[in-house]
């Protein structure tokens, strides 16, 4: 296992079960992949965020997923606040970034339930449309799970007090 850096500016840095509570509430974060040529490859997801692990959706084939093929390695990063203070020269911020490594869901009945997560997170209260979405992708869909090895979150200094 790697091991990850310690934050410098402890102060402002963010619990866990912060960094927990915000990866829950936001919807949409970058994830991070080694890409085509040693270039990094950056992608806007949108997600869910459940028993500690985050959950994504994908096509089966492209850059993202010939790079997780490659390497299964990731960071995944989430923006809370961003608020920019011109008179003070300064941005009021809180992120979250997890680090892990990704896995391709393939057993049928953890699919479902990933497609469950995410289409309650994103179309709450339509079960019916819900099950009429599974049905219709589940066959051309892929899952995507990233588990968890390390996360931090950090916040602007001024947010600490």
């Amino acid at each position: 296992m790697t091991a990850f850096r310690p934050m410098r500016r402890n102060r402002q840095q963010l619990s866990n079960e912060e960094c927990e509570r915000i990866l829950g509430r936001c919807t949409s974060g970058v994830l991070a992949l080694a890409g085509d040529g040693g270039y990094p490859y950056a992608v806007p997801l949108s997600y869910v965020y459940a028993d500690g692990v985050i959950i994504f959706h994908s096509a089966v084939e492209g850059h993202k997923v010939d790079a997780i093929k490659r390497d299964d390695r990731c960071s995944f990063c989430v923006i809370d606040k961003d608020e920019i203070r011109p008179a003070e020269f300064t941005t009021h911020f809180r992120s979250v970034i997890a680090f892990g490594r990704i896995q391709m869901i393939e057993d049928a009945d953890e699919k479902v339930q990933a497609l469950r997560l995410l289409g309650r997170r994103y179309s709450p209260n339509d079960e019916s449309g819900l099950q009429h979405e599974i049905d219709k992708s589940l066959d051309h869909v892929l899952l995507l799970r990233l588990d968890i090895e390390h996360m931090s979150g950090k916040q602007a200094i001024e947010l600490t007090k």
